[in-house]
């Protein structure tokens, strides 16, 4: 028998979660609400022939969640001028994208320290790009959504 997760790897998990919900969302044109319920039904703590997925924390996925779909238009803006000129969001990878909305949902909710924000979301690019160049690219947008969102924290 497992031992339970910890509070830091329930709000691990449930950054993982919100980037596949707004990933999610996205690609299937479906709305938060019947996306939340389907990771929070299905999803959570789910167990799969390879393995049990860990129980995520609820609350920090709906506030990651709400966050991000109240404040897309704010947190796209901040991405966008993180991101290279030629490379608008629009531009970037799906997956990308959901990571910055994500990410960038947990920097303007605050309470998270910055770098926290980005070592957690660098670790989830790394699990969705583990042979690509990828989490370096999230860590320096993220570098800079943070000192835009939270200039005092450095």
């Amino acid at each position: 028998m497992s031992k339970a997760p910890t509070t830091r790897q329930m709000k691990s998990a449930a950054r993982l979660y919100a980037v596949q919900a707004l990933f999610q969302m996205e690609a299937g044109g479906q709305t938060v609400e019947a996306v939340r319920d389907e990771f929070e039904t299905h999803r959570f703590g789910a167990d799969y022939d390879d393995g049990a997925l860990i129980e995520g924390d609820v609350d920090h996925f709906r506030a990651l969640l709400d966050r991000a779909v109240n404040l897309q238009a704010q947190i796209d803006q901040m991405t966008d001028r993180a991101l290279v000129e030629k490379w608008p969001i629009a531009r970037i990878d799906p997956t990308l994208r959901a990571l910055f909305r994500a990410a960038g949902a947990e920097m303007v909710l605050g309470g998270t320290p910055p770098k926290v924000v980005i070592s957690e979301f660098v670790d989830v690019a790394k699990a969705f790009f583990p042979d690509g160049k990828e989490p370096k690219f999230v860590n320096a947008v993220l570098d800079h959504m943070a000192r835009e969102a939270v200039p005092e924290a450095f």
